[in-house]
């Protein structure tokens, strides 16, 4: 087995650089549940169909248990803590104030690293003083490709894409860094629940006042916790309701059945791959000032895909990395892709992008907190609906 080739400040220069370079980098993860082998993992749900499972043609069964939107939200806010936080710029929002308890009064924020939509979002553009600077920046990409501004300002969204319809420039992003986990060959379980309330311990009288005062309030008792609920079958929508009935051909149907997660015969796989083409078609105003932007987005990607980050996804879904040590590969446009040693490269990366960062760190905003309007909000909501995508 050829070795891996070792990664130096030069080696990442020519991936930002060089336009006859690899397309990409990628590594596959093996995961496992913490509780072993074959354990039981839930993957997460989605209105009106459950799990997200694609049946192959040979009839194995492949799951998706983090999403590309999902896995990019919890790679995203690694930079708010150190030493990566001192990489790109904090801005966080200020929603609202609240009191404690004892009456002390503080103000609810949120980074824009936690926000779905990045520095598109409409809690963003609802920023009296961040709109228009966060609108000058996507202009600026729209009208003359110039990735700078959006750079010094928000870089991370240019990392994970982003797509600004709701502002003013409708500008789209692809991703940088794209991350997703499936489980080869799985079968759904599913779960049955009884709760027992106190209504068997209470007098006739008192289910009776109950049950008239449910009527009146037209609810129901097990809703309220006054009354015994099995939990059999899951909650849809009307439609999909007439298109599931919780009964077929006398029997339960699997399809409206309380999800009980999925037994996984084959892999559990992370796949990450970093896109060099898309980071090389990035520019400034000059050749220069695009080589920096390349080398800063690339130093961030590098990071951003090679941290360890926290796999409890979900209740009931643990995870863990397999092995001791991940397997990169820098893929040429044509030939066999070439191993690279990017997992015991931590320090070459930090050291690397804590130069790339400074000839931004002057541009970065002076504020980096900004108060959330609901008049703006508001005016937010005149606008004409644009269709989303899966952030």
């Amino acid at each position: 087995m050829t070795e891996a080739i070792p990664v130096t400040a030069d080696t990442i220069n020519s991936w930002a650089d060089d336009p006859r370079g690899p397309v990409a980098l990628t590594c596959k993860q093996k995961l496992l549940p913490v509780e072993g082998e074959g354990g039981v993992i839930f993957p997460p749900t989605y209105a009106d169909i459950g799990y997200n499972i694609d049946t192959l043609s040979d009839g194995t069964k492949v799951a998706t248990i983090d999403s590309v939107g999902s896995q990019a939200n919890r790679m995203e806010p690694i930079f708010e803590r150190k030493p990566y936080s001192e990489l790109v710029p904090q801005i966080t929002i200020e929603l609202h104030k609240k009191r404690d308890d004892d009456g002390t009064e503080y103000i609810e924020r949120r980074s824009i690293f936690d926000l779905s939509h990045r520095s598109a979002d409409a809690v963003v553009h609802s920023c009296p003083k961040l709109a228009p600077i966060v609108s000058k920046a996507y202009l600026a990409l729209r009208r003359h490709g110039d990735a700078d501004l959006l750079s010094s300002l928000a870089p991370t969204s240019l990392l994970f894409g982003v797509w600004d319809s709701r502002g003013g420039s409708g500008e789209k992003r692809p991703r940088l860094v794209r991350s997703i986990i499936r489980a080869w060959d799985v079968d759904p379980l599913y779960a049955a629940a009884q709760f027992n309330s106190i209504w068997k311990s209470l007098s006739e009288e008192q289910q009776d006042e109950l049950k008239k005062e449910a009527s009146v309030k037209k609810t129901k008792l097990s809703e309220k916790g006054l009354s015994d609920a099995p939990a059999t079958f899951r909650k849809v929508s009307q439609t999909a309701a007439k298109q599931m009935p919780e009964f077929r051909d006398g029997r339960p149907n699997p399809d409206r059945r309380v999800l009980g997660g999925v037994v996984t015969r084959g892999p559990i796989e992370r796949h990450i791959t970093i896109n060099l083409v898309a980071l090389r078609n990035i520019r400034g105003a000059t050749d220069e000032r695009s080589r920096e932007i390349r080398r800063y987005l690339l130093s961030l990607s590098l990071l951003a895909a090679t941290a360890d980050i926290d796999l409890f996804l979900r209740e009931g879904c643990n995870l863990r990395f397999a092995d001791d040590r991940d397997h990169w590969f820098a893929v040429p446009r044509r030939g066999v892709p070439t191993e690279i040693e990017l997992s015991s490269a931590g320090g070459t990366l930090l050291d690397y992008a804590k130069s790339a960062v400074v000839p931004f760190k002057n541009k970065w905003p002076q504020e980096l907190s900004y108060a959330f309007d609901l008049k703006e909000a508001k005016k937010l909501l005149a606008k004409k609906d644009e269709d989303e995508v899966e952030d």
